[in-house]
């Protein structure tokens, strides 16, 4: 499951309740281009703005729609209490996976976000991914407390942030000489992803195939064969490159994600093409706008995407 292309779609909204209709057809996008796994309730899945019911339901409908694929759902909270019983909803509604994220108002330390960790473990009948992502949370990981959340019964994966370009390799790197060789790594930041994914990582944690599943699949199977061509038959080497010029003709795109960060994009995107109704996120978060709702649409242009 913790392998390949898990793709996260939004969880859109109409008016203020779930349209579950559309998360739906989102979801069975992912599973007819062939997702490895579908992630519901990340950080494009507005998962901290929905109420326990509502995420439950958007675990559910997911289910239903995967067509057998593994839903993985996020179950980030305020509260240990709130995350343990999101992860019990999860289960109940058919999840195959959780993921976790240290959500907090107050600056966690270290051994309040590893005693997350230890409850959640100790509770989850799931394989759960740690979700690191600083730049939402405000908690940065350090390795050592990778490697002690990863010994803990039930942690499969680590969803970490993007490197600075060429720099995937010596992330990789450290990040495998910390955790044992069980838990798979995997890379958020869509334009980060064939680079590591070339360089060894296991799953790439995709925005972007929520929308264009069969786009990310190709660079996942590019960089697969690459890695493949490593340790099996020759003749694979130049995939990886491929995979690389294959992330490359989507620079317009990433450059809004680095820009306006990725939920706010793919919103827009799924709205300009109809996948949702206008508008689908939370109150008060808003789809781009203006000049800005003009570059998104010259960068689906661009990138071939709105074709």
């Amino acid at each position: 499951m913790f392998n390949g292309l898990c793709a996260f779609p939004l969880t859109p909204l109409a008016g203020d309740n779930v349209d579950e209709a559309a998360l739906g057809r989102l979801v069975g996008r992912c599973a007819d281009a062939g997702a490895d796994s579908i992630g519901v309730l990340g950080s494009t899945g507005v998962y901290t703005y929905l109420l326990r019911g509502e995420r439950r339901r958007v675990v559910a409908a997911a289910v239903e729609a995967a067509q057998g694929i593994p839903v993985v759902a996020g179950v980030g909270a305020m509260r240990t209490r709130d995350v343990l019983a999101c992860v019990e909803d999860a289960q109940a509604a058919g999840a195959s996976g959780v993921l976790l994220a240290p959500v907090s108002y107050q600056r966690l330390t270290e051994e309040e976000v590893y005693g997350l960790y230890r409850e959640a473990s100790s509770a989850a009948g799931l394989p759960i991914a740690v979700y690191d992502n600083p730049a939402t949370t405000g908690f940065t990981f350090t390795d050592e407390l990778h490697g002690r959340i990863a010994e803990l019964p039930g942690i499969t994966s680590i969803k970490f942030p993007p490197p600075a370009p060429g720099q995937a390799a010596e992330r990789i790197a450290g990040l495998r000489a910390a955790v044992p060789g069980s838990v798979s790594l995997g890379i958020s930041g869509d334009w980060a992803a064939a680079e590591a994914l070339t360089a060894g990582c296991d799953v790439w944690y995709s925005v972007i195939a929520g929308l264009f599943p069969k786009t990310a699949r190709v660079i996942v199977d590019l960089a697969q064969a690459s890695q493949a061509s490593q340790t099996g038959p020759a003749g694979q080497a130049g995939k990886g490159d491929l995979a690389l010029e294959a992330s490359a003709a989507l620079e317009s795109v990433w450059a809004l994600f680095r820009t306006y960060g990725s939920l706010r994009v793919a919103a827009t995107m799924a709205e300009l093409l109809g996948f949702v109704e206008a508008p689908c996120l939370p109150r008060p978060l808003k789809s781009l706008a203006g000049e800005d709702r003009a570059r998104v649409e010259e960068a689906l242009r661009l990138s071939g995407l709105g074709a």
